[in-house]
């Protein structure tokens, strides 16, 4: 295939949104052959890899059929709507699963992953319960408290986490964890609302160099999804201390290469676990204007087994989200123009197909002097991109 080198390692990408679209254009600058497989067309991701499929990633006979036809070196999952089962037995034939299947199979699990941070690893984490039934999430909910946070076993991006505030919102909460959840199942977890001074992401890096972190990472979540983001977050030394202390025993206990995005709790009485994703991290776009090797720059790196031994932040930043207000399979972003008119920002235009109401479309990046000034800019320049249907453009 032209442009592509006759011994280029092929790296198969599951899951084709806004953050494999980055993975593959750093795997490219590094010779890599790019195969993006997603459940649409169009992806972003799909719109830079070398080839695309278009399958259902949680049928085994699919996934299996795709990996089997590519025959990739590395597969690199990128979200956690996969049939992690498949994964393992690949990974048992001998195929490359990235970091881990288990560590992708753990991760994508809630339950699972609280198990083995609280019981098996000792670290800190929120209490919890978990509930197969309205009825058994009414015990959990009298067992852990009001205010608590219900969440579906398996989802992404806080689909389907609520804040159950009395006893009177369970029914509603029950039902968003439900509808909302991927895979199979009608358990979910019930976790204590823990009242922190900040939440962060802690960027933990495992290569051949051994382990290190990105400065760490603030954020704003909404409904549990990611609005807005900054590097570095003021940490005091013990605090920075802790918080690497338990990303390295969760990442030590998965295993493999690559970036994994640690999400923590600093509150007065120490550092909390929340979760763990075994790739990039949406809060981590941060990096591309942050660091001299973005999150997606390190996790390429060091899938390769090639050297990661310095982090190098080069300037305060900001990340903020653009999310549409509205739903359209012909849409355009607006105010582009006067957005870049702030200083030292830069955008990312994902070129997803159509648009639901809160979908990501696109990020704006700023550099600061410090990070307020960042995420001012920031804030300011999201806030001139609008999404609109074409319909109504004149």
């Amino acid at each position: 295939m032209v442009g592509i080198l006759h011994d280029a390692k092929k790296l198969l990408l599951l899951g084709s949104g806004e953050l494999g679209k980055e993975i593959i254009i750093e795997a490219q600058r590094l010779g890599v052959e790019t195969v993006a497989v997603d459940r649409y067309q169009g992806a972003p991701a799909m719109q830079v890899a070398h080839r695309f499929h278009v399958i259902d990633m949680l049928d085994r006979g699919q996934l299996r059929g795709v990996i089997e036809e590519e025959q990739p070196d590395l597969i690199v999952p990128e979200i956690e709507a996969i049939d992690t089962a498949a994964l393992l037995e690949l990974e048992r034939e001998g195929y490359n699963v990235i970091p881990t299947a288990y560590a992708t199979q753990l991760t994508m699990d809630r339950e699972g992953i609280r198990r083995l941070a609280s019981e098996q690893l000792g670290i800190r984490t929120a209490s919890y319960e978990f509930a197969n039934s309205l009825e058994e999430l009414k015990q959990a909910v009298k067992v852990i408290g009001t205010p608590c946070v219900i969440k579906p076993i398996m989802s992404s991006s806080g689909k389907g986490q609520t804040i159950c505030r009395t006893e009177a919102d369970i029914e509603f909460s029950w039902d968003e964890a439900i509808e909302s959840g991927r895979g199979k199942t009608n358990r979910v977890i019930v976790e204590e609302f823990i009242r922190f001074e900040s939440e962060i992401t802690l960027l933990t890096v495992r290569s051949v160099s051994g382990t290190v972190f990105c400065p760490p990472i603030g954020h704003i979540q909404q409904d549990g999804d990611y609005i807005q983001s900054w590097q570095p977050h003021p940490l005091s030394k013990g605090q920075i201390k802790e918080a690497e202390e338990i990303s390295r025993k969760i990442t030590d206990a998965l295993g493999g290469y690559g970036v994994f995005g640690v999400e923590l709790f600093i509150t007065e009485t120490g550092v909390y676990f929340s979760e763990v994703s075994p790739r990039p991290h949406d809060t981590g776009m941060v990096t591309m204007a942050t660091q001299t090797l973005s999150e997606f720059a390190l996790h390429v790196r060091a899938v390769l087994g090639l050297p990661v031994d310095d982090i190098d932040l080069v300037s305060a930043g900001a990340s903020h989200a653009v999310k549409s207000t509205i739903e359209s399979e012909d849409f355009q972003l607006t105010g582009i123009d006067q957005a870049l008119e702030v200083p030292s920002t830069q955008m990312r235009v994902f070129g997803k197909p159509n648009t639901v109401l809160g979908r990501r479309m696109a990020v704006v990046l700023s550099q600061g002097t410090d990070v307020d000034e960042a995420c001012n800019r920031a804030e300011q320049a999201a806030s001139r991109i609008k999404v609109s249907s074409r319909q109504f453009v004149h």
